[in-house]
């Protein structure tokens, strides 16, 4: 039988003899005489069930026991009361928030181990929905276990070690920036400097500066020598966010720069080595971008030595539930006056129904509103901002709907086939020519 573990928070040791005395071989009984040994003890071991005897603490501040079980909203909480007391509104006000029961002194062994049983009970529920950090299925801090994802790990991983340029493609809030952190912390320079620059959200007159440095008094305002990105990444890696809006006139100095792997900072005529692995990112079609004349072929080629294509998150529904929980637990343990315990059915299912523009970005900001509104035990619909059938966005376009479907199709003819293209255009009566293309249109990563 698995033993449980119960704090009992009492000013004396009565209740805590009483409650021993009774026949308890499941459960382990630990006492604290105060609030803050309550919290010590709760910081060092993960209690089921807290009882807490507010006869006891009445003459304290409520507000610290609120806060006691605020922090620590994974043990479910008893409220021990004499009659008396539970007829203080400000009493039952709190008990209604914060505790999962209570129970009326004097204690009835038998009722009160009833009790600390379903709460028990109700705690290894909620435990075993709040999986360790780690234990989510994913790739070093990336969530996902959807087909499109498993297909963009095994890609991540070939290139992680591989100090190639990377170009990241994907739409906005896709997460691009992790997995270039991603790739920083799993390769041989993730004990050197890991620089970010997004350049479009830089001024087009300060960008220059904040990439290669300049000297004290280069310009107007240049009090003191600065060290650009570029410079500050050497024997690391160099993330290049947004690398689309890079403007033109700067785009022959980087690729200059990753030629010659010299810098020179404005104002300077020395020349500085630099060794640092470039990782860019981009949400707009670079391709597009050089045959509008607004980036150049050359540089694009120099960065994307080898493409990685970030899924958007309507193309790996499987993981919204596994994202949605993994980003509330985060939210709720930094929230502690948050009062739910997870999301409803429906919104679960609203959540995996809606296209999501904005992808996981947009998710984390609207489980974040729904952590600090939210009134209930559990988030519905209406606290993430969507309606029961979760089109707050404008219906799919005919050819989103059409991209959507291919993509699906293209999917499962593969996974019946064992991954075996040569069969799956059969079934699908296309040539593999034809089927390799649709792949790469689909961001459908080649098996093995």
């Amino acid at each position: 039988m698995k033993n449980r573990h119960v704090l009992l928070i009492d000013k004396n040791s009565n209740t805590f003899g009483n409650i021993q005395a009774a026949p308890t071989e499941d459960i382990n009984f630990h006492f604290a005489n105060s609030i803050n040994s309550a919290n010590e003890a709760l910081s060092r071991k993960q209690y089921a069930v807290g009882l807490i005897v507010l006869d006891a603490f009445i003459s304290d501040n409520l507000e610290a026991i609120e806060s006691l079980i605020a922090a620590h909203s994974r043990t479910e909480w008893i409220a021990l009361a004499s009659p008396a007391l539970l007829e203080v509104p400000t009493v039952r006000s709190v008990i209604a928030r914060a505790f999962y029961d209570y129970h009326t002194l004097p204690i009835d062994r038998q009722r009160l181990l009833m009790t600390i049983g379903h709460a028990c009970g109700l705690a290894d529920f909620r435990l075993a929905l709040h999986q360790k950090p780690g234990d989510e299925p994913g790739y070093h801090g990336i969530l996902g276990n959807s087909p499109a994802m498993r297909a963009f790990f095994q890609q991540l991983e070939k290139i992680v070690d591989a100090d190639l340029p990377v170009l990241i493609g994907g739409e906005t809030g896709t997460g691009k920036e992790l997995v270039a952190q991603a790739i920083h912390a799993h390769s041989r320079r993730a004990q050197a400097p890991f620089v970010a620059l997004n350049c479009g959200a830089v001024p087009q007159n300060l960008i220059q500066s904040e990439l290669f440095g300049h000297e004290r008094g280069a310009f107007t305002g240049a009090a003191q020598r600065k060290i650009g990105n570029i410079e500050a990444a050497n024997g690391g890696i160099l993330f290049l966010d947004e690398i689309g809006d890079l403007p033109l006139s700067l785009q022959p100095n980087l690729l200059r720069v990753l030629q010659e792997r010299t810098i020179t900072r404005i104002g300077s005529t020395q020349s500085i080595p630099v060794d640092f692995r470039i990782i860019s990112a981009t949400h707009v079609d670079l391709q597009k971008a050089i045959d509008n004349g607004t980036f150049r072929e050359d540089l694009y080629y120099r960065l994307g030595v080898v493409h990685l294509n970030l899924p958007p998150l309507r193309a790996r529904h499987d993981d919204i539930p596994l994202l949605a929980n993994a980003i509330f637990n985060r939210l709720s343990a930094s929230h502690p006056q948050c009062r739910a315990n997870g999301f409803t059915t429906q919104a679960l299912r609203v959540m995996n129904h809606y296209d999501w523009p904005g992808n996981v970005r947009e998710l984390i900001n609207r489980i974040t509103r729904a952590v600090i509104l939210c009134d209930g035990k559990l988030i519905g619909p209406a606290d993430l901002g969507l309606n029961a059938e979760g089109n707050a966005q404008a219906a799919r376009t005919l050819e989103e709907a059409r991209a959507s479907f291919d993509r699906n199709i293209l999917e499962i003819s593969l996974r019946n086939n064992g991954n075996n293209v040569s069969r799956a255009a059969r079934q699908l009566g296309v040539s593999r020519v034809t089927f390799y293309r649709m792949m790469n249109k689909h961001n459908i990563a080649a098996p093995h």
